[in-house]
């Protein structure tokens, strides 16, 4: 703790043994001139008067003067309380009012930054945990693959005498995992386009029911024992035809996966596809957060690659001006559901 005086103080002290040296040299200058003794107490008198009347004038201005010193510190002390500042506070004159205004405003800008600096700290601590989360998804996602490629790989190598019908399997089996692989960096590398916002749209004009159709049949190829009931006719949109392959791939493959029966596809007369399946279902908690990147329920992976499927989705759907909407009921299943654009006779390919 500081042991200064007060400013107020300090001056006082000042002025007081500046007085008593006054003084003293008076008293002394008079006694040598040879004024009497009476005299002497007469002048002394009216020059204590005047002394005092003009250090009590200097103590006014100096409280003065300590208060504005008091405010402008409180400034300093109490940053978080500049909002509540008076700019135009009165003060004694023109240089402390000019010292409150511009110390005011160097001190909010001085807040301004720091409010920037923290909001991009916070942005850089996310970025970072979601980048770690998706080093983490990663190495998880790709694990169990690898391993399986590794795993029959070692077999074949070991056993060169192996039938033909169970060497075909694990052959098919080393290249579905390669496709796994490679479907999930194909996932990484579209997200990361996204995210550096390089990804832009080349739209044209395609029938989106034969699209879909498109899409239902590699992925009943891949899901030999399941069925996807497709509804509708034929409806031309006019959008970036590989991201909308993307969004009915990752929407119908998700319906299969958390559902052990058909699920059923629909292209409505308003070019809007919903993919219906009678699963699981989504808790209303979970709901909103499905389609943030690298969510994980509690309970279930709603994408088990990386967490970012449902995300790529609403990010395609955002570039072309939709939304994806989703109704579930737990235990029952879910509907998720968009619209895009009709194609009509002003559009260009």
């Amino acid at each position: 703790m500081s042991s200064k005086v007060h400013f107020t103080k300090y001056i006082i002290v000042r002025l007081a043994t500046a007085a008593v040296l006054i003084l003293s040299l008076f008293f002394m200058t008079m006694y040598m001139i040879g004024f009497d003794r009476r005299e002497i107490m007469m002048v002394s008198v009216w020059v204590i008067a005047s002394l005092f009347l003009f250090m009590l004038v200097i103590w006014r201005g100096s409280k003065k003067i300590q208060k504005a010193l008091n405010t402008l510190n409180g400034y300093l002390k109490n940053p978080d309380n500049l909002d509540d500042a008076e700019v135009s506070k009165h003060f004694w004159t023109k240089e402390f009012e000019e010292m409150n205004h511009n110390l005011l405003k160097a001190l909010k800008k001085a807040k301004k930054r720091d409010n920037i600096k923290q909001r991009y700290n916070a942005k850089l601590k996310l970025k970072n945990r979601q980048r770690a989360d998706m080093i983490s998804a990663i190495a998880h996602e790709l694990r169990n693959p690898i391993a399986s490629i590794m795993g029959y790989s070692q077999t074949l190598h070991e056993e060169p005498d192996i039938p033909p019908v169970l060497r075909n399997k694990f052959l098919e089996k080393i290249y579905n995992n390669g496709n796994k692989i490679e479907m999930l960096l194909g996932r990484l590398i579209l997200w990361n386009k996204f995210e550096s916002g390089q990804a832009t749209l080349h739209q044209s004009s395609f029938d989106l029911y034969a699209l879909a159709q498109e899409v239902k049949r590699s992925l009943e190829e891949k899901y030999k024992n399941r069925q996807i009931l497709l509804d509708g006719q034929t409806y031309m949109v006019y959008a970036d035809r590989t991201l909308v392959e993307v969004v009915l791939k990752n929407l119908m493959e998700n319906a299969l996966k958390y559902s052990k029966e058909d699920i059923h596809v629909t292209v409505t007369s308003d070019c809007g596809v919903s993919v219906r399946d009678h699963g699981v279902g989504i808790s209303e908690e979970d709901i909103q957060k499905v389609t943030k990147k690298f969510y994980r329920s509690g309970t279930h992976s709603w994408d088990n690659s990386m967490g970012l499927g449902l995300s790529i989705v609403k990010t395609i759907l955002k570039l072309h001006g939709s939304q994806l909407h989703i109704e579930s009921k737990l235990h029952e299943g879910s509907t998720f559901s968009f619209r895009l654009s009709c194609h009509s006779d002003d559009k260009k390919s």
